[in-house]
């Protein structure tokens, strides 16, 4: 047999499949790769075209948009309150006056009021008429249900304003308040507060008059409240009542390394608040918000801490319903800013 002539490829193992291929290879290297036409060419750079176009322009423009939608997302702790700025100060250069923390002392299981507060207090700190910082957070003590170990992670993700101690009981009486306060110590301690306010989740607090009242006050040795009895008006006398009260920096630091209020933390909180002072010697800058701050008016009164609705409120306690809360909403015409919409008609 004569040899394969020098274009042609070998058959693999004899196939006829062999033959075809080398007449192939022979063929591209006799004639070359025929030349393409316009057509042809312009359907081989159009993908390359279009890759091109993509990468320099629409994936530039897709980072744009995700760092823009990232910049506009609540941040963690929404219900948190700039200071306000001044008539002719440029922006980002007005300080607060102060910084206060408002710790809610509630349970696991009230998502409602939860939810009640946010929105009473949110309104409030998206305002921007407070010359002070203000944090709101919701603090109770571990969780025990599989059901709040689902809901109330819930709530951190979205709100990010939830504090959970680890070492106490869900019993305001047993230890809580002093758990809050020497949790917040050590939590805070790179960023302190000036003032740290303990309130019960039935209390309203107009911020605006809060801020106003707490502006003028000092800034260490600081005892601020209701001043219990109810019928005096004398805040060394006794202590302030457990609806709502604030102490300095300094006594929240004091109240979490003495043994003074660590051996002595049960018993009706605000009692024992007070007697934490009186004993350690502190608190000698006392200051009593009543008659500002009060009970829910009730048709017979009970004692002299309860009293009608005034103007000049700082804050309302035992608001135990919605029904309450609507009546003492509506009286300082909390929902003066909604507008007419084809959305909604409210009578």
């Amino acid at each position: 047999m004569p040899p394969a002539p020098s274009g042609l490829i070998k058959p693999v193992n004899g196939s006829k499949h062999g033959d075809q291929l080398g007449l192939q290879a022979a063929m591209a290297r006799k004639h070359g790769f025929p030349k393409l036409s316009a057509s042809s060419k312009a359907l081989v750079l159009l993908p390359l075209l279009l890759l091109g176009f993509i990468y320099l322009f629409v994936y530039p423009k897709e980072f744009e948009l995700q760092a823009l939608m990232s910049s506009c997302s609540p941040p963690r702790g929404a219900y948190t309150a700039a200071p306000r700025r001044r008539a002719g100060e440029p922006a980002a250069s007005r300080k607060p006056d102060f910084r206060l923390l408002i710790g809610v002392l509630t349970r696991a299981d009230s998502y409602e009021r939860r939810h009640l507060l946010r929105m009473v207090y949110g309104l409030q700190l998206a305002a921007g008429d407070l010359t002070a910082h203000v944090d709101v957070r919701f603090v109770f003590c571990r969780l025990y249900k599989d059901d709040q170990r689902v809901l109330v992670p819930l709530e951190i993700l979205i709100h990010g304003d939830v504090i959970i101690l680890d070492d106490c009981e869900e019993n305001l009486n047993g230890g809580k308040t002093y758990t809050f306060f020497s949790s917040v110590a050590r939590l805070y301690s790179d960023e302190p507060y000036d003032y740290v306010m303990k309130a019960d989740d039935d209390i309203f607090f107009r911020l605006p008059r809060l801020v106003q009242s707490l502006g003028g006050m000092p800034r260490q040795d600081m005892y601020y409240g209701a001043t219990i009895p109810c019928d005096s008006m004398d805040p060394f006398h006794e202590y302030m009542s457990g609806m709502g009260y604030a102490l300095s920096w300094d006594l929240v630091e004091w109240v979490a390394t003495s043994d003074v209020p660590r051996n002595r933390t049960v018993g009706p909180e605000d009692r024992m608040t007070g007697q934490w002072l009186r004993l350690g010697g502190k608190g000698r800058n006392r200051f009593n918000a009543k008659p500002a701050m009060y009970d829910y008016p009730l048709p017979v009164p009970v004692d002299k801490c309860s009293h009608e609705l005034v103007p000049d409120t700082i804050a309302v306690h035992r608001l135990k319903d919605n029904p309450r809360w609507a009546e003492v909403l509506k009286y300082f015409n909390f929902t003066a800013r909604i507008v007419p919409s084809k959305f909604y008609k409210i009578d």
